[in-house]
């Protein structure tokens, strides 16, 4: 009897297990439909047509304005050099002295010997004034005057071969003192004092450069050129106006110079070797940060196209078959879908084919999906930004194990 009495609780215990465990299923299967994993996180990126400045990027060097040889243009022994080397100097700044003895008693010869030609010819002038009255009354022979008028004559060219022997005896003796023929910066002397300079030939003495401003000579592909060309005639791109295009450089350890410049022509021949065409650009140098043969990397505005359609470079996977993106569709499935790229355009490609505004590119999760599997987009955050978005998501995670 007392077992008996025991069998309605342990029915109903029974009962209450049952009905617990029923619940418990369908908790489980309301948080887990169908047993599977939520749809991963993907993101996206919509393409939407924008107006782009095709910039090219060509390698080039930097090169003087103006080079100035400075050479000895009379033989003789430098006395002293007056300039420091590597300092800026100025256009008639005197650099060398060369011995000016030589050429200072030329200079005094021919002085004596334009003072006796002038002599010379006052003598003859004299001398014809005498004789025209008298031929006209006979008293001299004709052939007397005209002897006179032919000494006349002779003194003249006399005086005018004396002075221009004179000018160059001054010129000799200014030559003696080299001055500088451009303003610049000066390199180093490449004689000493008692040198003898100018003997049988031009000696160099040094070379000054006019660094501000300077020339960046780039140079680029002729087929990139005729591409672009190409493109420009059949109106997929615009010029760049001759006001708004601009050059911009980056040096050899990668940083950016502060100051733009502009391009001055394009050669009109190709180099055989290389098969590329030469730009030159100018730039400000104020700082002297640019020198002569440095290698640099200029940053080239060469074209615009109203409505291009650019995709993180990141977001494109290559193989045999060609470039391929993976999009979110309607559903939020993702598709695969094959594009062609025309070029890179800093971290993005520009995409010629094979997206349309509106499409949902996706950049970042791609190794998370299939074709046809569900998605979860959210708007895609380029890297400066994935700081904030880390320091986001963690305030995020925290604000949920504080709401737990």
């Amino acid at each position: 009897m007392s077992a008996l009495r025991y069998v309605p609780c342990i029915l109903a215990l029974a009962g209450t297990l049952s009905v617990l465990t029923g619940c418990g299923d369908k908790t489980a299967n309301a948080q887990t439909p169908q047993g599977g994993m939520p749809p991963p996180e993907v993101s996206i990126v919509t393409v939407a047509p924008q107006r782009l400045v095709m910039t090219t990027e060509l390698p080039g060097r930097v090169e003087a304005t103006r080079v100035a040889q400075v050479r000895a243009r009379v033989p003789g022994i430098v006395l002293k050099r007056v300039f420091r080397e590597g300092a800026d100097v100025k256009a008639g700044e005197v650099l060398f002295r060369i011995d000016p003895g030589p050429y200072q008693a030329s200079f005094n010869s021919t002085v004596a010997a334009v003072a006796k030609a002038e002599a010379n010819l006052a003598q003859a002038n004299l001398k014809v004034q005498r004789y025209k009255p008298l031929v006209e009354t006979n008293a001299i022979s004709k052939q007397e005057y005209d002897d006179a008028l032919t000494a006349q004559k002779q003194a003249t060219a006399d005086l005018a071969t004396a002075k221009a022997t004179q000018e160059t005896a001054r010129l000799n003796l200014g030559y003696a003192t080299v001055n500088a023929p451009i303003s610049g910066r000066i390199g180093r002397a490449q004689v000493t004092e008692g040198a003898l300079v100018g003997q049988g030939e031009a000696t160099p003495l040094a070379t000054i450069q006019q660094l501000d401003p300077v020339y960046v000579n780039l140079t680029q592909s002729s087929t990139d050129l005729l591409q672009l060309r190409r493109a420009l005639a059949n109106g997929q791109l615009k010029r760049v106006g001759k006001d708004e295009a601009k050059v911009t450089l980056l040096s050899e350890d990668g940083s950016a110079y502060p100051h733009a410049g502009k391009l001055l022509f394009s050669d009109i021949a190709v180099d055989e070797s290389s098969g590329a065409v030469t730009l030159r650009a100018e730039f400000p140098n104020p700082d002297r940060m640019l020198l002569p043969g440095m290698y640099v990397r200029a940053q080239l505005e060469q074209a615009v196209t109203e409505n291009a359609i650019t995709v993180p470079q990141q977001a494109v996977t290559r193989d045999l078959s060609g470039a391929t993106v993976m999009l979110v569709g309607a559903d939020d499935k993702a598709v695969a879908r094959p594009i062609k790229t025309a070029r890179s355009q800093g971290n993005s490609w520009v995409v010629s084919e094979g997206l349309k505004a509106g499409d949902r590119v996706i950049v970042e999760g791609l190794q998370k999906v299939k074709p046809g599997a569900a998605v979860k987009p959210v708007p895609w955050q380029s890297a400066p930004d994935a700081p904030a978005s880390a320091n986001n998501a963690n305030g995020a995670d925290s604000q949920q194990q504080k709401t737990k």
